[in-house]
C-alpha cells in the first residue's frame, strides 16, 4: 500500500509566523504531529510520503504514486483541506480523514471515504483490520480515551526537519478545568494522561538523531495538568538527559497557577524550558465567571504573570474579546493589563462557539448562531450573534489590536519584558549551526526592520538599550522585533 500523508496549509494567523520564517529561511513553524504519530501506528511494509503544504503544493505525480489518502486537519485549515480532498478525489484517490476539524464537523465532508475520527490510538487499528479484510467502514467514531504510554513515537524521518523553526512533541492530553468555550475535555477528558519519562526522552533522542537541535514546543493542552507525575519522573529525566548539551529550549503551555509552584517553575527552567503559552482570557472577573474559567478568577493576575517571567519563563498570553459580561472600557482594560506585564505575544480573538464546547451548545439554544466557525479567532469574525447594542465589538477588536501592535507599544512591552525577564545562564556546548541562523535572522532584521521597515526608530532603540542594558538578552530581543513585524502583518491582513 501507498500512501501520501497530506497536511494542509495554515493561512496566515498570529500562530503561523508565515511573515517571521523568511527571516531564518523557514518555510514553516512545525512539522504535522499528528500525521507523523499516525504514519507510526500504520503497517511498517506500507510505503508513506508526506506533503506538507505549508512546504510543498500538492503534486500531480503524489496523486498518481499514491494508492490512498490520509488527510489531518484542524478547523483552521478548513479550506485548504477541502481543496486537497477535491484534488484527491478527482484523482481517484480514496481518501481518509481524521483530526480535530473532521471530529468536530464529520458532517460537512461527504466527499471523505474514511472518517477516522477522534484519538487514532482508539479508531485506527479498527479501520485498519476492516481495510485488511475488505470492509472498511466510512466512519470510526471516537471511543475511550487511550493509554498514550503505548502510542509510538512519530516516523520524523518522513519530514524534512530543514524547513521548519520549531518541532513539536506530546508529553500529555486532556486537561483537568472545564472552561466553556474551550473543546479540549471534549475531545481529550478531564484527567490529563501522560507518555512515560523514557517514552519523551527516547523520542528526544530520535530527533537529535535526525539532527534536530531547534526550539521544542510541547504542545501539552496544559503541561502541568498531572503535577505530581512531572515534578517525581518527567523533569528530572529532561534535566538529566539535556546535561552538557545546549540548544533545544523548550516551551509549552500551562495554566495560571503555575505561578503558585515555585519548585515547578525552578524544575522547569532546570529542564531547558524558557517559555509558556497561558490562558489569561481576560482581566475582567465577570467575564471570567461567565466562561467558567474558574482558576483565574480572584486573583493578581499581573503579579502571577510577572511571577513566572521572574522565575525564567517567558509568558505568551492568550485574550478573548466579545464575552457577554465585557463591560465597555474592556479594550482599555486588556491593554492596560498586556502593556504592565509586559506579555510580548499577546494572541488577542474574538470569541468563537466551537462545536462540541458547551458554549456552541447554549449559543445554538439561544438561536444565536450565525454560521460555521473560523477555526482562526484573529481573522476578526465570530459565529456568535452579539448581545443588542454590541454592534461596536468589531471595531473595538481592530482598535485593541492596534494598540497592542502598534511599534511603539509593542517595542515598549518588549523593554517591560526584558527588564523583569531572569533566565539562567546557559551552559554545555553551542550549536553552530543554531548560531549561524541567528546571525543571518539579525542581518535580515537590520535590512527589513532597521533601514526599510516603518518601525526602525523603535527598533534602534530597542537594540541599543538591550545592548548596554541587558547585553544577554539581545538575540531574543532580535527575535521579539521580527515577531512584532509578523503580528503586524497579520492586523494589516485582517482588520485593516
Amino acid at each position: 500500500m501507498k500512501v501520501v500523508l497530506i497536511h494542509p496549509e495554515f493561512p496566515d494567523t498570529f500562530w503561523s509566523f508565515k511573515h517571521a520564517l523568511p527571516f531564518v529561511r523557514k518555510a514553516s513553524n512545525s512539522p504535522p504531529l499528528g500525521l507523523l504519530t499516525v504514519a507510526a501506528m500504520l503497517p511498517r511494509e506500507w510505503e508513506l510520503r508526506l506533503v506538507d503544504l505549508d512546504v510543498q503544493p500538492l503534486a500531480d505525480r503524489d496523486l498518481a504514486w499514491a494508492d490512498m489518502a490520509f488527510v489531518s486537519a484542524m478547523s483552521v485549515q478548513r479550506k485548504s483541506a477541502e481543496a486537497a480532498i477535491a484534488r484527491c478525489k478527482a484523482a481517484g484517490l480514496p481518501v481518509v480523514a481524521g483530526g480535530s476539524l473532521f471530529t468536530s464537523e464529520p458532517e460537512y465532508f461527504p466527499d471523505v471515504d474514511h472518517l477516522v475520527l477522534g484519538e487514532a490510538e482508539v479508531t485506527l487499528p479498527a479501520f485498519l483490520a476492516d481495510l485488511a479484510a475488505g470492509r472498511a467502514r466510512r466512519l470510526y467514531a471516537p471511543g475511550e480515551y487511550p493509554d498514550i504510554e503505548r502510542t509510538p513515537a512519530p516516523r520524523w524521518e518522513l519530514a524534512d526537519l530543514r524547513h521548519y523553526s520549531q518541532v513539536s512533541i506530546q508529553y500529555s492530553r486532556g486537561c483537568p478545568f472545564d472552561c466553556e468555550f474551550c473543546d479540549i475535555t471534549t475531545l481529550f477528558g478531564h484527567r490529563p494522561r501522560t507518555k512515560s519519562a523514557p517514552q519523551m526522552v527516547a523520542e528526544l533522542d530520535a530527533l537529535c538523531a535526525c539532527g534536530w537541535r531547534g526550539p521544542v514546543f510541547f504542545v501539552d493542552d496544559n503541561f502541568i495538568g498531572n503535577k505530581k507525575r512531572l515534578k517525581a519522573e518527567l523533569l528530572p529525566a529532561l534535566t538529566a538527559w539535556r546535561s552538557g548539551r545546549r540548544g533545544m529550549p523548550f516551551n509549552t503551555e500551562a495554566s495560571i497557577n503555575l505561578a503558585d509552584d515555585d519548585e515547578l517553575m525552578r524544575m522547569m527552567v532546570e529542564a531547558g524550558f524558557r517559555a509558556v503559552f497561558v490562558g489569561i482570557e481576560t482581566p475582567v472577573e465577570a467575564s471570567l465567571a461567565e466562561c467558567n474559567k474558574k482558576l483565574n478568577l480572584h486573583r493578581d493576575l499581573v503579579a502571577d504573570a510577572k511571577r513566572i517571567q521572574r522565575a525564567g519563563l517567558e509568558v505568551q498570553g492568550g485574550f478573548i474579546l466579545g464575552f457577554d459580561s465585557d463591560p465597555p472600557g474592556t479594550v482599555d482594560r486588556i491593554v492596560e493589563y498586556v502593556q504592565k506585564t509586559g506579555i510580548v505575544t499577546a494572541m488577542v480573538g474574538l470569541l468563537q462557539a466551537i462545536p462540541g464546547t458547551r458554549l456552541h451548545e447554549r449559543l445554538q439554544r439561544a438561536g444565536r448562531l450565525i454560521e460555521r466557525v473560523s477555526g482562526d479567532n484573529v481573522d476578526g469574525t465570530t459565529n456568535i450573534v452579539p448581545l443588542p447594542g454590541r454592534d461596536s465589538l468589531h471595531e473595538g477588536y481592530r482598535e485593541l489590536l492596534w494598540r497592542l501592535y502598534s511599534p511603539d507599544a509593542y517595542y515598549r512591552r518588549v523593554r517591560a519584558f526584558l527588564r523583569e525577564y531572569r533566565p539562567p545562564q546557559l551552559k554545555g556546548r553551542v550549536d553552530i549551526g543554531f548560531l549561524w541562523e541567528q546571525g543571518g535572522a539579525f542581518v535580515r532584521s537590520v535590512v527589513r526592520l532597521g533601514i526599510v521597515g516603518k518601525e526602525r526608530v523603535q527598533y534602534w532603540k530597542l537594540f541599543w538599550w538591550t545592548l548596554f542594558v541587558r547585553p544577554r538578552h539581545l538575540p531574543l530581543a532580535i527575535t521579539f522585533a521580527i515577531y512584532g513585524h509578523h503580528f503586524r502583518k497579520i492586523c494589516e491582513l485582517h482588520v485593516g
